[in-house]
């Protein structure tokens, strides 16, 4: 059983800081098409060595925590804030649910809502953004459910499986979220 710390907790699940010890399980989904077609890492070949290196990466000023179930321990994916601008007080979010299991069923828009308390109430950022892939249709509902809005799309931006995909950005600010 992996040891996992419950940093920041919800209902369902809890964020627990990214577990070295989890490579394998994260190599697997990633080499999952039907996991990395919504994430734009479907023409990328994930090796563990790869996937050791990038935990062993992870800055100061990037939070990466796994999604636990908090009933039984288990990781079901992954949630990050990158890309952060102290100065600004921006950051990108990204998250994905590796395991099938758990999709559509509300886990990453409970796992999205902590990260984003974490973030305006605790980091003190301002505006949270994210990508998505246009026809992540699933996804984007989501987003919208806890609070993103659609700023601008970007035409083409993604070629994927012989084709050129929009890119859609989002973002939340802080006094918007904090009124939810």
């Amino acid at each position: 059983m992996m040891k996992y710390f419950k940093k920041i907790v919800g209902e369902r699940v809890y964020l627990s800081p990214i577990n070295s010890e989890d490579c394998l399980k994260y190599v697997e989904w990633l080499n999952d098409f039907e996991i990395a077609k919504y994430i734009a890492q479907y023409s990328k070949v994930l090796t563990i060595e790869k996937e050791e290196e990038w935990i062993s990466k992870k800055t100061d000023n990037e939070y990466t925590f796994g999604i636990i179930l908090k009933d039984c321990d288990k990781l079901i994916g992954n949630i990050s804030l990158v890309n952060i601008k102290d100065i600004d007080k921006t950051a990108e979010l990204g998250i994905f649910i590796g395991d099938k299991d758990y999709l559509s069923k509300g886990y990453g828009s409970e796992a999205i809502m902590l990260l984003l308390d974490y973030g305006f109430n605790y980091l003190n950022l301002n505006n949270i953004m994210l990508r998505a892939l246009a026809f992540n249709e699933r996804a984007i509902k989501a987003y919208q459910k806890c609070g993103f809005k659609i700023f601008g799309t970007w035409k083409e931006a993604i070629y994927f499986n012989g084709e050129y995909v929009d890119e859609v950005y989002m973002n939340i600010l802080k006094k918007n979220f904090n009124k939810k």
